[in-house]
């Protein structure tokens, strides 16, 4: 009730102007270690305890700078970033655009962020790794756009920020950032993952790779062969999308970047899919893209996510979104008698 009486307050902002108003107003807020859910709702992965499926996606908190304070509004893990060896200024603005009638953003911020160093500091105030019941933090790495070699910079990330986080990404996915997406190529993405995973090493933190909505079935099968082989802990499907669908209706439907929201739902979740069954199920899935209420996440789940993540939606839904989801989720799986989330992920796509 409150956020829907000040939202239009807030979109008389430009976008990008208020979400940093959002960032300043966080950061007056206490930490909060816990998300607080139902129990049912628990779960176990790669050796870390998640209080619930919903996290944050990063974009949200490029530079690490509230990352502890997520836990108060639902989320059980939180991923900053995408961060990068150097400081990078990003694209110019304006780069962030709110197509209000589809309630979807466009963006094309090209990794801003203060670089690594500089995230490290406020990432090292954590006393230790998450443990059962704290909120989960992930470390979401991109290469430099001008950098010579981008798989050293990705091996930099895990150097630099690896001690202070739960889990890593590794995110060659964005489209914001030229030449960056050939990183999924089959040959591309297998020298990549051979140094990050020994960068990782045997004590290094789980290694997550996030990809992109806008594949061919080929690159599906690739991705997933490639990913399988180096042992990487979990995908996240998807990125935003370069494609516009015909039922935009918003003026700004034409601005150059990635689209994320509401019409990212259908493709994003038809990916996800396509990697349960190119995976075989042998690899944790998180799924991100157009998940803005509780059967949408729920369907997500059942459809082989083991967790969600959300952005989007909170600009036109408010920052309570994710406890409203877990709540919804536990009437969900309580209705349809599973004793556990873990109990219904992938029901709807039998591997068999």
């Amino acid at each position: 009730m409150i956020f829907r009486s000040i939202r239009p307050l807030l979109f008389r902002l430009d976008a990008e102007s208020a979400h940093r108003l959002t960032i300043r107003l966080l950061r007056l807020l206490p930490a909060s270690a816990s998300a607080g859910c139902d129990p049912i709702l628990r779960q176990s992965l790669f050796g870390l305890d998640f209080a619930g499926p919903v996290g944050l996606a990063p974009g949200f908190d490029k530079d690490a700078e509230v990352y502890d304070r997520m836990g108060r509004f639902g989320f059980a893990f939180s991923e900053v970033g995408t961060l990068t060896p150097r400081p990078q200024a990003g694209n110019p603005r304006p780069r962030l655009f709110r197509l209000v009638e589809d309630e979807a953003v466009i963006n094309r911020m090209g990794f801003n962020n203060g670089g690594q160093a500089d995230a490290y500091a406020r990432l090292a105030r954590r006393s230790g790794k998450a443990k059962a019941g704290d909120l989960v933090v992930g470390v979401n790495i991109g290469a430099n756009k001008d950098s010579e070699d981008r798989i050293v910079d990705y091996v930099a990330g895990i150097a630099a920020l690896g001690r202070h986080a739960d889990y890593i990404t590794v995110n060659i996915s964005s489209p914001n950032t030229p030449g960056l997406r050939a990183l999924q190529d089959r040959g591309a993405l297998d020298s990549l993952l051979a140094a990050v995973m020994a960068a990782r090493g045997e004590s290094g933190p789980p290694v997550w790779l996030k990809v992109a909505p806008d594949l061919e079935p080929a690159d599906v099968t690739d991705i997933a062969e490639v990913a399988l082989a180096h042992r990487i802990d979990a995908l996240i499907v998807s990125n935003t999308t370069i494609s516009r669908p015909a039922t935009l209706r918003s003026p700004l439907a034409g601005e150059t970047g990635g689209l994320s929201g509401a019409p990212l739902h259908d493709l994003a979740l038809e990916r996800l899919r396509d990697f349960r069954r190119a995976t075989g199920g042998r690899l944790p899935l998180i799924g991100v893209g157009g998940i803005g209420n509780a059967e949408q996440a729920y369907a997500r789940i059942r459809a082989g996510a083991s967790l969600v993540q959300l952005y989007s939606a909170l600009v036109y839904e408010g920052p309570m979104l994710a406890r409203t989801i877990n709540e919804g989720l536990v009437a969900l799986l309580r209705r349809d008698g599973f004793a556990s989330v873990a109990d219904a992920v992938g029901v709807d796509c039998p591997l068999a």
